[in-house]
């Protein structure tokens, strides 16, 4: 039987099918290769693997055979020559800026990103002199102003964490490349199932796979994805000689994900619009960020650039931040935590929790403020969580 060439088909059949080679036992299910080293059939090809004479396993610190599976059919769900898999999200970020960066070199960053996604530029890549210039989100002429002669790349999250803001990808990315640029796009929200950055221009993009790749809550990685040859040349030494590494459980966990991570964020989708609507409702609710809102500024761009709105839902409580834990403490079926993309509806405070070591003024600047509360919409009945939400603002 040949192995399809799995480009031509669907996303949701590369989830299933993309990236599985079967070993002689003709498993139907995917193998786990739990081991860290490789036996060489003599000490030539020893030789010849290390020094990359030849292609092969060599040790589990940068070559498996369950990481690799996952690593491509993520590439090929993304539309991409390579995905490399690494320990966390966090990992595949700083991957990327080993890798790209040198001294004296320039990041323009949305103030919109993951906590510590800022705080890995401002704090630790600028012990290397690597300076940041944090712009609005999606204020073209912010980036256009950012922009320097030694600016390596531009990096954004879009949708963003947590308020859902996006960029035109296309337009940034153009942007970008005219300065001599690279855009890195942080895909965590929307995954491939519903956005393809690289489609649109973007250079790399990078993944918390333990978000909605896995959906389950299970495990903690991360990828980055991209060309062959800017992923082989600068990012992968960074894996290779600093270890960052998936494990081989791991990355068999994301694998078995992926087949169901289309169906999960159509769900996800339609149950989150019904939530966004409904709070829409609510008179303790003052503001609901969600693109999937026709009323949402954003509400073109995301479904020129997006399939589907996406499972995270952001609301400001009436009250401050008195009022939105009261919220949050009144429910009893959705989970407190900061986790998102799982099965479970989760809700968290982002400014004392995901975002509580930025500043005042970095949250106030990325629009966090401490009556707002992220809600990771899950796949339980709709109604119930609605009647849950219900329960936290009878609380108040």
């Amino acid at each position: 039987m040949s192995n399809p060439d799995w480009t031509s088909y669907s996303i949701e059949t590369q989830g299933v099918r993309a990236g599985q080679h079967r070993t002689p036992e003709a498993e139907h299910s995917d193998a786990i290769f739990p081991t860290s080293s490789y036996v060489f059939s003599s000490a030539e090809e020893a030789a010849d693997r290390f020094s990359g004479k030849t292609p092969g396993n060599i040790y589990s610190r940068f070559t498996n055979p369950t990481v690799r599976a996952f690593e491509q059919r993520l590439a090929i769900m993304e539309g991409a020559e390579r995905a490399m898999a690494t320990a966390s999200g966090m990992a595949a970020i700083n991957c990327v800026c080993m890798g790209l960066l040198r001294s004296g070199d320039h990041v323009v960053c949305s103030q919109s990103v993951f906590g510590n996604s800022a705080l890995m530029f401002k704090n630790i890549m600028a012990k290397f002199d690597v300076t940041t210039t944090f712009v609005k989100l999606d204020d073209m002429a912010q980036w256009q102003q950012a922009l320097q002669p030694n600016t390596r790349f531009l990096f954004v999250e879009t949708p963003s964490n947590p308020l859902g803001t996006l960029v035109d990808i296309r337009k940034l990315a153009d942007l970008a490349h005219a300065n001599g640029s690279l855009l890195v796009v942080d895909n965590v929200y929307c995954t491939p199932a519903l956005q393809k950055p690289l489609s649109l221009g973007a250079d790399l993009v990078v993944h918390s796979a333990t978000k909605y790749l896995d959906g389950q809550g299970r495990c903690i990685g991360g990828a980055v994805v991209g060309s062959d040859e800017l992923i082989e040349k600068e990012i992968y030494p960074i894996l290779r000689t600093c270890g960052p590494t998936m494990s081989p459980f791991n990355a068999w966990v994301f694998h078995k994900g992926l087949e169901t991570l289309s169906l999960r964020m159509e769900k996800h989708c339609q149950n989150a619009l019904d939530v966004a609507q409904w709070l829409e409702q609510q008179p303790a609710v003052d503001n609901v960020y969600y693109t999937g809102l026709s009323s949402h500024p954003q509400h073109e761009l995301a479904k020129q650039q997006q399939t589907g709105f996406g499972g995270i839902v952001s609301f400001d409580v009436k009250g401050g931040q008195a009022n939105a834990w009261k919220v949050i403490d009144g429910t009893q079926m959705i989970s407190i935590t900061a986790n998102l993309g799982d099965v479970k509806t989760m809700i968290t405070h982002p400014t004392t929790t995901t975002h509580g070591r930025l500043t005042e003024e970095e949250r106030s600047k990325a629009g966090i403020g401490d009556s707002l509360l992220r809600l990771a919409v899950g796949l339980e009945n709709v109604e119930d969580i609605k009647a849950d939400l219900a329960r936290g603002f009878a609380s108040l």
